[in-house]
């Protein structure tokens, strides 16, 4: 992928860490280091820019795709980034995971402003009710779901916002992962339509 994104012109990957679910944070960083150093040397030398999404990965067996991803929480990016300190190691930054997981997803934008590779344009619901039920420990979709941007609980405003004042350039998609408009292609092509609707507003 980083030689093709070379080849091609891109110069930046998106990817997830990984993390063996059966041992700590810290187990799963010595082989993180082991790992991803060399990977990073290697984008280096392409003048690759790797951007590592902060989604959890945990899933429900029943669900695609399954794994773990140990890049989920502003604690571990700041160790991450202190282990492999290089200007092409950086991040995906999508809201929506860290609203799900009940944490502040308009902080790390300034925190971590020079690290933002590429955005997700994704939001999501919190279901508070279901969440009453099964707690935060729950598997995730069994209190949230992800939606468009507008149908959730993200403020889009205040998240634009906050690239504005970082000067953010770089590159923003939609992520279309809402099941009520999974049916069909011409509502996949609709949910992108009502996403940028209600994104120029501020975009």
């Amino acid at each position: 992928m980083i030689t093709a994104a070379a080849k091609l012109g891109i110069y930046k990957v998106n990817t997830f860490i990984g993390r063996d679910k059966n041992k700590s944070v810290d187990e799963n960083f010595e082989m993180f280091g082991s790992v991803w150093k060399p990977l990073i040397e290697f984008a280096e030398s392409s003048q690759v820019k790797v951007g590592i999404e902060n989604c959890p990965m945990i899933f429900t067996r029943d669900e695609w795709p399954g794994g773990n991803n140990l890049a989920s929480t502003p604690a571990i990016w700041r160790r991450m980034f202190r282990e492999i300190p290089s200007d092409c190691f950086g991040l995906n930054y999508d809201p929506s995971h860290l609203l799900w997981m009940q944490m502040d997803y308009i902080k790390p934008i300034y925190e971590f402003s020079s690290k933002l590779f590429h955005i997700h344009l994704k939001d999501a619901r919190v279901y508070r009710n279901k969440l009453n039920e099964v707690g935060i420990m729950a598997t995730p979709l069994e209190f949230h779901s992800p939606k468009i941007p507008g149908l959730g609980d993200i403020e889009w405003g205040r998240f634009v916002s906050a690239l504005t004042d970082i000067h953010y350039r770089g590159p923003a998609c939609i992520e279309v992962e809402d099941k009520s408009f999974e049916d069909t292609l011409e509502n996949r092509f609709r949910a992108l339509d009502l996403s940028k609707r209600h994104l120029r507003q501020w975009i």
